[in-house]
C-alpha cells in the first residue's frame, strides 16, 4: 500500500511521497494519480517498500527524468533495476515519409522490374537443370524412380477427381444457366448447347483443371520441398550422391504431365454432364438431341487443342511449384511465402500460355 505525505521536511525539501509495501503493476495506476498529485520539488522515499517490479520502477524513474525529483531509501536491488529501465529510455527516432513523387514509383517500378527478371532467369536455369535431369534418366533407365511417380499419380490425379468433378459439374450448369438467360432474348435457346460444348471442350475444361492442380497439387510441391530443405534433407541427398531433381523434381513433373490430360478430359464431361442435366430441366431438350447435338458442333480440333494444351499446363505448373519449394531458405514462414508465390507464379504462367495457344491455333486455321 502507497501512503502519501504532505509533510513539508527540512532535509529533503519539498514534498515526500513515502512507498510502503509493493510497488507493482496492481498499484500503478494509483501511484501514478498519487504522484500526480504532489507539488514540485518532489522526493520519492523508497526505504519503506517490500516489492518492486519493472512497471513500478518505470513509473518512479518515469517521474524522476519528467519532474526533476529525487529517489531516497531505496537498496541496491532497486537501484539496479532503476538503472536498468533507464537504459531502455531510446527516445524514438521518426523517419520521415519519403514523398511518393515520380521518381520514387519509378524506383518502385524498376525494381519489381529487376525481381521479375532474376525470377525468369532462375526458372530458365531450373528448366535447364530438370531436362538435364531427365536426359541422365535416360541414359541410365535404372534411375528412374517408379515408385515415386505411381505415388504422384495418386496424389495428383486420383484423389483431384472429386473436386475437379464437382467444380467442373457446377461450372457447367453455370454456364448453361447464364447462356440460357442471354439467347432468350433472341429466342435461340437451343444454342446454348453450342455453348456448352465449344466452351467446355476447347478452353474452360483445361484451363480450370489447371488452375485446381496448380492451387492443390503445385503448393503442395513447394510446400513438401520447402520443408524438405529447411530440415536439410536435401542436403543430405547431395551428400550421399542422390540428385534431388531426379529423386524430387522429374517424379513430381511426370505425375503432372500425364495426369493433366485425364483430368482434364474429365472436366470436360463432368461439364457436359452438368449442362446438359439444366437444358434437360430447364429448357425440356432431351438428353439424346443434346448429345446429338454436341456432336454436331463441337469439331474433334477442340478435343485435340485441349489434351495438347493440358500436358504443358502440367509440366509449368510442376517446375513453378519445385521451383519455389528449391528456393525455400531460413523457417517455415519462407515455406508459406514461397508456396503463394508457386500458386500465384503457375497460374499467371498458365493464363499466359494459354492466350499464347490461343493465338497460334487461330493462326494456323484451328477455330
Amino acid at each position: 500500500m502507497a501512503e502519501v505525505t504532505d509533510q513539508q521536511v527540512e532535509e529533503p525539501r519539498g514534498s515526500v511521497y513515502r512507498v510502503a509495501g509493493a510497488l507493482t503493476i496492481t498499484r500503478a495506476a494509483t501511484t501514478q494519480r498519487e504522484i500526480d498529485a504532489m507539488p514540485d520539488p518532489l522526493t520519492i522515499d523508497l526505504s519503506e517498500i517490500e516489492r518492486m517490479d519493472t512497471v513500478g520502477a518505470w513509473l518512479v524513474y518515469r517521474t524522476v527524468r519528467d519532474r526533476g525529483a529525487k529517489v531516497i531509501g531505496a537498496s541496491r536491488d532497486e537501484v539496479s533495476l532503476l538503472k536498468q529501465v533507464g537504459e531502455f529510455d531510446v527516445p524514438t527516432q521518426v523517419v520521415p515519409d519519403e514523398p511518393h513523387d515520380f521518381t520514387a514509383v519509378l524506383r518502385e517500378l524498376g525494381e519489381w522490374i529487376a525481381e521479375t527478371g532474376a525470377t525468369l532467369v532462375g526458372l530458365l536455369g531450373f528448366l535447364g537443370a530438370t531436362l538435364i535431369g531427365f536426359g541422365n534418366v535416360i541414359r541410365r533407365p535404372k534411375r528412374f524412380r517408379v515408385n515415386a511417380v505411381v505415388q504422384r499419380f495418386d496424389v495428383v490425379g486420383v484423389r483431384a477427381l472429386g473436386i475437379i468433378g464437382l467444380m467442373s459439374f457446377l461450372i457447367g450448369i453455370v454456364i448453361a444457366q447464364q447462356g440460357a438467360v442471354q439467347l432468350a432474348q433472341f429466342g435461340a435457346e437451343v444454342y446454348t448447347i453450342n455453348l456448352i460444348g465449344r466452351i467446355t471442350v476447347r478452353e474452360l475444361g483445361v484451363l480450370m483443371t489447371a488452375i485446381m492442380v496448380a492451387g492443390r497439387s503445385g503448393s503442395a510441391f513447394a510446400a513438401q520441398i520447402g520443408t524438405m530443405k529447411i530440415t536439410e534433407e536435401i542436403d543430405a541427398m547431395r551428400t550421399i550422391g542422390v540428385s534431388p531433381i531426379e529423386a524430387l523434381v522429374l517424379p513430381r513433373m511426370m505425375a503432372a504431365v500425364l495426369m493433366m490430360p485425364l483430368l482434364a478430359f474429365w472436366a470436360m464431361l463432368t461439364a457436359l454432364l452438368g449442362g446438359g442435366i439444366f437444358v434437360w430441366l430447364d429448357l425440356t431438350i432431351p438428353p439424346l438431341t443434346y448429345i446429338q447435338r454436341l456432336q454436331e458442333v463441337i469439331p474433334m480440333t477442340d478435343l485435340w487443342i485441349a489434351l495438347i494444351k493440358a500436358p504443358v499446363f502440367g509440366f509449368i505448373i510442376a517446375l513453378s511449384g519445385c521451383f519455389q519449394g528449391m528456393l525455400v531458405q531460413g523457417n517455415s514462414e519462407e515455406v508459406g511465402s514461397r508456396t503463394t508465390t508457386a500458386v500465384v507464379q503457375s497460374i499467371f504462367l498458365v493464363i499466359v500460355l494459354d492466350a499464347v495457344f490461343a493465338v497460334f491455333f487461330s493462326s494456323i486455321g484451328w477455330v
